[in-house]
């Protein structure tokens, strides 16, 4: 039967599936710490981008070389997400809870939401940024705040995508168990679906590729000089991890 052949398209779809739940449960696992849960996202996305573009993976071995190779900037990154979005929800908790009422906390409260905008669009974007591309974290998360925004459509789908299993498991806690297979990696991949195309307008460009002053300012200095491509040149599989500390 031609639909059991191993270059099916089912075969292939259940390959895809297993090779997703695998690297949920690596991410899974990564996470529990706490603290290593950004370099546990940032090897997921470097994963779920070479699968969506159909690249040679070897899921495990790739997932734990970008998480060594991204540790650092990754944990930074991450403490600095914790940190902002632990500020946000205090901030939310005295203007509600509050006895002060009046035009302040109206202004405040306004406030925090545009906060919460420009929070959620840098935090969608950063960690897959870090897993492609090779910059410091400043820019690194300068050019997440400037991808989501280019992108922006695109930017709200990823993160309702992104926050539909924590209100599945809310409401129906019985789905539980499915979180282990793709809580991370479900939305994930759709999210790589998302940018890759994205992505492909900041790596280095073919002799009939033409890019545009806007879409050069995501590798420009911030005196206003454009970088050479290098300096949003993506993580090449060969690179060494001496190499990668010396770019970074």
């Amino acid at each position: 039967m031609k639909f059991l052949n191993l270059d099916s398209p089912l075969m292939r779809g259940l390959s895809k599936m297993a090779d997703l739940m695998w690297l949920n449960i690596l991410t899974l696992v990564c996470c529990l710490p706490i603290v290593t849960a950004g370099a546990s996202v940032t090897a997921m996305h470097f994963v779920l981008l070479k699968m969506v573009r159909d690249e040679d993976s070897y899921i495990t071995k790739d997932f734990f070389r970008s998480f060594k190779q991204n540790f650092v900037q990754a944990t930074i990154i991450w403490l600095m997400v914790v940190a902002v979005g632990a500020i946000m929800v205090f901030d939310v908790w005295y203007v509600m809870f509050s006895p002060e009422k009046g035009n302040v906390n109206t202004v405040f409260f306004a406030a925090i939401i545009v906060s919460g905008i420009l929070y959620l669009c840098v935090t969608t974007f950063v960690f897959p940024i870090l897993s492609h591309f090779v910059n410091s974290i400043g820019k690194t998360i300068k050019n997440a705040l400037f991808m989501s925004i280019l992108v922006f459509p695109k930017t709200v789908v990823m993160v309702v995508v992104g926050l539909i299993p924590s209100a599945a498991i809310y409401f129906i806690p019985q789905i539980i168990p499915l979180a282990v297979l793709f809580f991370f990696t479900g939305p994930g991949f759709v999210s790589a679906l998302l940018y890759n195309k994205t992505f492909k307008r900041f790596e280095p460009e073919e002799e009939e590729t033409v890019v545009s002053d806007m879409e050069w300012t995501v590798a420009a200095e911030e005196e206003g000089e454009v970088k050479e491509a290098s300096d949003t040149m993506p993580v090449d599989e060969e690179v060494t991890e001496d190499s990668q500390d010396t770019q970074a």
